[in-house]
């Protein structure tokens, strides 16, 4: 198997987790089935597809061989209908798509998005709703889910087994909830899809640095959600945020795949068209006057979109967003970018004082000790910026933050001081979750 058969096999089953898992879902009401099933037919695809080739809708196919793998390891559960040893239904699915097309029927708009609003149950916890969908329905990792939460991977294992126990416990029900129960469950819907566009934005592993399937994932269902909601200015608000950070996507990593920080980005490469609808979306929004957090992030990224270049940015307008999402929103992860904005309009050491306050909450966080490290090149503290740039660098999730943080070692060896603030710029716009 070749290195791009291995690609295009994980983006392939990747893209396909979300449909597949919500449909096994609405078949056999159970989490645990619909994960083992798809799981199944994935290593089935490993093993066949590199030497028969993929079938014409894997989607299908992988909902098909996922389903009759589950239905097999039941009855061999119950000692009912066991199958010939090595007999695993392959040949047939990859034939039979009318059944997966049938499991695959939803009432819904979308059935990833239905998936979302089964997860996000009003009888579990916000945090376990939201911890659910993302491992449920996105896929992330463990790993991946404990630093979109600031948590540890140990706490969040027991958060998610408790999730899932609870589910089961109580019998809750997987059919799509009625439009009163989509709007009771709207803010932890929005946060997942939030939290699934971050962890593509920058990656919190692995050796891509952004993960754009994940980007566009989420910016497709944000689109959808709008749909649902027409009346609701935070989706669009939501929508509008994630499109104005995508915009960006080509310009953020140079040829050789290293960081390039807003200020260093070459405008031109900023996509217009997604940018144009982020801008109409927020502008709907805001005439609703009812401000949220997404509301207030778009309108920070909407600040940087509108400046011609870097020196126009109105970085006191940015601020007041910021001390905006504060008060609505309180998060030490917005107070360490609104940072940021504090050192270019009232100078790094005022910005140091606030980045310092968050060392109890964020001292495990990549972007604290970066931007930290950034505030004291600029201070002219050497040595003090040496050592927050190496906690930054242990603390680098992917080579391309790694990377960047050893060109700016390599960079005040070199010069001592004078580097801008936004050496390291704190993670764009994130909001608060519950721990």
């Amino acid at each position: 198997m070749t290195t791009t058969e291995l690609s295009w096999i994980a983006t392939t089953l990747t893209a396909a987790r979300p449909r597949a898992v919500a449909a096994l879902l609405r078949y056999f009401r159970d989490l645990d089935t619909a994960e083992e099933g798809f799981q199944e037919a994935s290593l089935r695809a490993l093993r066949h597809w590199p030497e028969q080739g993929p079938p014409d809708d894997p989607l299908a196919w992988l909902i098909l061989v996922g389903r009759n793998a589950a239905l097999d390891e039941l009855r061999r559960r119950d000692r009912h209908d066991p199958l010939p040893e090595g007999d695993d239904g392959d040949a047939d699915a990859a034939l039979d798509t009318d059944l997966a097309e049938q499991l695959d029927q939803s009432h819904y708009r979308d059935d990833v998005l239905r998936l979302l609003f089964v997860c996000c149950h009003s009888a579990l916890p916000l945090a376990q709703q939201i911890a659910l969908a993302l491992r449920i329905v996105s896929g992330l990792s463990v790993p991946e889910i404990a630093r979109a939460f600031l948590v540890g991977e140990r706490a969040m294992e027991q958060r998610i087994t408790r999730a899932k126990q609870r589910v089961a416990a109580a019998g809750l029900p997987f059919d799509a909830p009625g439009v009163r129960e989509r709007g009771e469950r709207l803010a932890a819907v929005g946060a997942v899809v939030y939290l699934l566009f971050n962890e593509g934005y920058a990656a919190s592993g692995g050796t891509a640095h952004v993960r754009v399937a994940l980007c566009e994932e989420a910016i497709r269902l944000a689109r959808l959600l709008c749909a649902l909601f027409p009346d609701e200015p935070e989706p669009a608000g939501l929508c509008a945020l994630l499109l104005l950070q995508h915009a960006r996507a080509d310009a953020r990593l140079d040829a050789d795949g290293m960081v390039v920080l807003l200020e260093d980005q070459d405008r031109t490469r900023w996509h217009r068209e997604a940018i144009d609808e982020g801008l109409a979306l927020l502008d709907a929004a805001l005439r609703q006057c009812r401000i949220g957090p997404y509301q207030l992030q778009a309108a920070i990224a909407a600040t940087h979109t509108r400046a011609a270049h870097a020196a126009a940015t109105d970085w006191a307008e940015i601020d007041r967003l910021y001390a905006g999402l504060e008060r609505l929103q309180p998060s030490p992860v917005v107070t360490l970018n609104r940072a940021v904005a504090v050192a270019k309009v009232r100078g790094p050491e005022a910005a140091l004082a606030m980045v310092d306050a968050l060392v109890v909450p964020l001292s495990a966080y990549f972007h604290f000790h970066g931007l930290r490290g950034g505030l004291l090149m600029q201070l002219g503290r050497a040595d003090d910026a040496r050592r927050a740039f190496a906690d930054a660098l242990a603390l680098a999730r992917t080579a391309a933050e790694a990377a960047h943080i050893r060109l700016l070692l390599d960079r005040l060896g070199a010069h001592g001081d004078g580097a801008s603030s936004d050496t390291l710029h704190a993670k764009d716009e994130r909001c608060s979750i519950p721990s």
